[in-house]
């Protein structure tokens, strides 16, 4: 064999040099102090994965996000094969064990019924392939808070399952019924919202539609091309109100709605309502539940301006604040209590069905809100007799709940 040329040498040399570097600064990295542990590894490379799983199994177990989810799974438990089985069917498996599915689904059937792990030797799992490597397997429960449950976690394994392997099967099955769980109160909470918005919808137009047809009418032959203007403005703001799609909005669109709302009542009201605006136009496009601010400016002007005498003043603000939208709502009219108020919101809460009282707005907004973005997102109300009330809420420039429907 001949001597390569001198470049060949050359590059040869040159690789093996670069190597070298290479494979020396990863050791001098490792070799590192402060970097992180072999312990510190292990915990961030479990943690990590359970992140991996938590994302599928927190939107709901659909065949798509199991299967997402089991690889993920099966390296958590450290098994051979894993799936994910239901009553009827194995939504999802990853790693060895297929050809026994339906031995595996029927023992399946058997756990989520009694709500019992079983595990299963080799025994229990034979078949006719003479190259089969399965021996045996773990079924866990995937068991929600209530105890119920309706899915279980199969860990397969090449050898009669070991104490280590059932440990970690069964705590794995804990973890993930727990992200379940969580998946169906987020499910709730969203079934909720829909629900608050529909009663509210249903609570605040009757007072609405009445006090609108009463001013539109009474222009009707003293004003005729008033009245058409006005039948038109409350014709856009029903529309917006009784749409159904979306539950949220936008900004924007909200307060383009509420300027409908204030020039119907300001055909009521005349030169004695006021209205102040002080929006940031960065904030317009930030996305928040839908019919939020409406009930919010007709409080102030049901219940604050409408009984007190001569002129009032309804303020709207929005203001940019970092991460946040910061809005505001505040009316000089007549005030009230604070521990009334108090009292009249816990008692909307507790009956919601009784639209009678003046706060249900309040309280449905307030539960909206805590709902949607968490409870520390709630809405600030300060009061007191005769001096006004002013209401004010925060809302996340970014929420990954949150979308906004054209």
């Amino acid at each position: 064999m001949g001597w390569p040329n001198l470049s060949t040498a050359v590059a040869v040399v040159a690789m093996i040099s670069a190597l070298g570097a290479a494979l020396f600064a990863v050791v001098r990295l490792r070799a590192r102090q402060g970097i992180a542990t072999a312990t510190q590894r292990a915990t961030y490379d479990v943690l990590h994965t359970a992140g991996l799983a938590a994302e599928p199994l927190r939107a709901g177990l659909t065949p798509a996000g199991a299967a997402k989810a089991v690889r993920h799974l099966r390296t958590l438990v450290g098994s051979a094969g894993l799936a994910l089985a239901d009553r009827d069917r194995l939504l999802a498996l990853d790693g060895r064990g297929g050809h026994h599915g339906e031995q595996l689904l029927a023992a399946a059937g058997g756990t989520i019924k009694t709500r019992r792990s079983a595990v299963l030797g080799e025994s229990e799992l034979r078949c006719d392939r003479v190259d089969c490597p399965v021996r045996g397997a773990v079924i866990a429960p995937l068991t929600s808070p209530d105890g119920r449950a309706t899915v279980a976690l199969v860990a397969i394994a090449d050898d009669q399952p070991a104490p280590g392997l059932v440990q970690a099967a069964l705590e794995t099955a804990h973890w993930a019924g727990a992200q379940l769980a969580l998946a169906e109160l987020d499910s709730s909470r969203e079934r909720l919202a829909r629900a608050e918005v529909r009663a509210l919808r249903a609570q605040i137009s009757p007072h609405f539609i009445y006090n609108a047809l009463t001013a539109i009418g009474s222009f009707v032959r003293t004003d005729p091309e008033r009245a058409r203007e006005l039948i038109l403005e409350f014709a856009e703001f029903t529309r917006y109100s009784f749409r159904a799609h979306g539950e949220f909005t936008t900004l924007a669109e909200e307060l383009r709605s509420i300027d409908r709302y204030l020039t119907i009542e300001r055909a009521r009201f005349g030169d004695r309502l006021q209205v102040k605006l002080q929006i940031a136009p960065e904030v317009l496009p930030v996305s928040l539940p839908f019919l939020c601010l409406q009930p919010l400016v007709e409080n102030a002007v049901r219940h604050g301006l409408s009984r007190k005498p001569g002129v009032g003043m309804v303020s709207i603000e929005a203001r940019d604040a970092g991460a946040e939208c910061h809005i505001t709502v505040e009316d000089d009219g007549v005030g009230m209590d604070p521990a009334v108020l108090a009292a009249g919101i816990a008692e909307a809460a507790a009956d919601p069905a009784d639209d009678s009282g003046q706060h249900v707005g309040l309280s449905n907004v307030d539960e909206r809100l805590r709902s949607v973005f968490g409870d520390q997102f709630g809405l600030v109300v300060e009061t007191g007799l005769g001096s006004g009330t002013k209401v004010s809420m925060r809302i996340p420039k970014f929420h990954r709940h949150v979308r906004a429907s054209a």
